[in-house]
């Protein structure tokens, strides 16, 4: 049973990769870049991209499983041509918040609710994984605290229940290699809701080092994530801010009733991580 690995340069789809060698797992990873993926020995690496119906064929030639991102555009063409592969099982890598966000004015909740849609249309097997906020996320802080040992960012005491990505891995991996996950949904989070603060603090004792939070103002920060997205893309990400300003997010339990431990806190991901920001 060879498995499909979408999005291979990615941080979660490296981690599923891991876990199905670990598995005993035949795994083929995609990527528009296949060249520029450190992959570990004996996997194959194809070039695929959903904008280019072309190259999906060979991508899923003999291919019983695909661990997919969700990415609306030409998700139609990458649907047929895995139904013309004998419609292999589907795992999204979804979103938390694609049934109560308004897909008006959150990019993140349209793409992901129309991935979702395009699969329930098909006729291939699915299961939706649904993380919240990604602990990788919190990357981005990582030039400046090398740099300088100072992350500028608002509303300090907002809260995030950020999910390691060897959590989201674990329960693609097992989706993927087991049986009865055909049709559920798996919403994702870490195992406690953590202040953009006790974020810094975290990663301060991971990495050994005084690691300070600046606060901001919202508009200081707009200017900053305009380096990164669009203005509704920047207008969606402060508004999550917002909104989480002093409010503790809600944990799901599923990855512990799933796989019977407890998930991976955001202590953990930062000393998982710390040479990133050393």
């Amino acid at each position: 049973m060879t498995i499909l690995v979408t999005g291979g340069r990615g941080q979660v789809a490296r981690a599923v990769v891991e876990g199905l060698l670990a598995a005993g797992q035949p795994v083929r990873v995609a990527s528009r870049d296949p060249e520029k993926a450190v992959l570990p020995d004996g996997v194959e690496a194809v070039r695929a991209d959903l904008s280019d119906p072309a190259t999906l064929p060979a991508a899923l030639d003999g291919v019983e499983k695909v661990f997919l991102y969700a990415d609306a555009k030409g998700i139609g063409g990458f649907l047929a041509a895995a139904e013309a592969a004998g419609s292999p099982h589907i795992v999204l890598l979804s979103a938390l918040g694609v049934e109560t966000g308004d897909p008006s004015n959150d990019p993140i909740v349209r793409m992901h609710r129309a991935a979702e849609a395009a699969l329930r249309g098909s006729g291939l097997p699915w299961t939706f994984l649904r993380p919240g906020a990604f602990a990788t996320n919190t990357l981005q802080w990582a030039p400046a605290i090398r740099a300088t040992g100072v992350v500028r960012a608002p509303f300090p005491r907002a809260h995030a229940a950020s999910v390691h990505e060897a959590d989201i891995a674990d329960v693609a991996v097992l989706a993927l290699t087991g049986d009865g996950h055909v049709g559920q949904v798996y919403p994702l989070t870490g195992p406690e809701s953590v202040t953009q603060q006790e974020q810094i603090d975290c990663l301060s004792e991971a990495t050994g080092r005084k690691i300070r939070l600046e606060e901001i103002s919202a508009e200081e920060y707009r200017a900053t994530l305009s380096q990164w997205g669009d203005a509704e893309m920047v207008d969606t990400l402060v508004r999550h801010l917002v909104e989480s300003d002093d409010r503790p997010a809600p944990v799901s339990p599923v990855y512990e009733e799933l796989t019977g431990r407890p998930g991976r806190g955001y202590a953990q991901w930062a000393l998982d991580h710390a040479g990133d920001f050393r």
